[in-house]
C-alpha cells in the first residue's frame, strides 16, 4: 500500500491517507476511505457533542420544543404533539 492523496468533501483541501491509516482501516473492517480531512472530522465531532436540551421550533405548528440533540437542519423537527399526530401514536 502507498499513501493516497484525497480531497476533503467539506473544505476541498487535499489530505494524505497514509499507509498506516489504510492498514488501521483494514484491521478494523472499515472499507471506505475517509471523506473529510482530519480538521473537518474533528470539527464535525465537536459540533455533534450533546450539550443538553436544545430549544427549537416545531416544523409543523411553530411551537418551541426541547430536543436532546443539536439539529443539523437536514430534517424537520416536530414537537411531541405534532409527532404523535403524524405517526398516529397516543
Amino acid at each position: 500500500m502507498e499513501d493516497k492523496v484525497l480531497t476533503c468533501r467539506s473544505c476541498g483541501t487535499s489530505f494524505v491517507f497514509s499507509r498506516e491509516e489504510q492498514e488501521f482501516f483494514a484491521r478494523h473492517g472499515l472499507h471506505h476511505e475517509p471523506k473529510h480531512c482530519r480538521e473537518c472530522r474533528q470539527a464535525r465531532r465537536a459540533a455533534s457533542v450533546n450539550t443538553g436540551p436544545v430549544e427549537v421550533l416545531c416544523a409543523c405548528c411553530g411551537a418551541a420544543t426541547l430536543v436532546p440533540f443539536f439539529p443539523r437542519g437536514e430534517k424537520p423537527i416536530f414537537c411531541r404533539a405534532c409527532l404523535r399526530a403524524l405517526y398516529g401514536q397516543r
